[in-house]
């Protein structure tokens, strides 16, 4: 398996989750970068990932905002590769990451992880989960 560095976003019409995810030579999958930002900072915040670890591959979620994103980054960066995915399922899925990633403390260690919204916005682990499931079928 070959080490593949991806941008993935998941467009809202407020909001952008974005995720920076490499998969390495033995199908590991490590977020490098995340970020929720406004619709109209995706541009600059893929700059902000490139310095992270350079892609060569944005893949898009297909739902609300994805339109106006997908043409922004054709305009931008006509030559980079953009992959447009299915979200179907994914916010159950980014909760899921969200909790892997940030420790529930008080009653949140309680109740079942599937069951509890995060306490602030997760559209980046969204983004994640659409990077998995392109990084783990490649």
């Amino acid at each position: 398996m070959t080490k593949k560095t991806v941008l993935s976003v998941d467009p809202g019409t407020e909001k952008c989750g974005m995720a920076l995810v490499q998969r390495d030579e033995n199908g590991n999958i490590k977020l490098l970068w995340h970020d929720v930002v406004p619709a109209d900072a995706v541009i600059v915040k893929l700059h902000e990932a490139y310095i992270v670890e350079e892609f060569h591959l944005v893949i898009l979620g297909d739902s609300t905002g994805s339109k106006q994103v997908k043409t922004a980054l054709r305009r931008h960066l006509p030559s980079m590769g953009l992959l447009v995915v299915d979200e179907t399922e994914t916010t159950i899925q980014a909760r899921e990451r969200y909790w892997e990633h940030n420790q529930r403390k008080g009653w949140r260690k309680i109740w079942p992880a599937t069951l509890q919204v995060p306490p602030e916005p997760y559209d980046d682990y969204a983004a994640m989960v659409l990077a998995e499931r392109v990084l783990t079928e490649a």
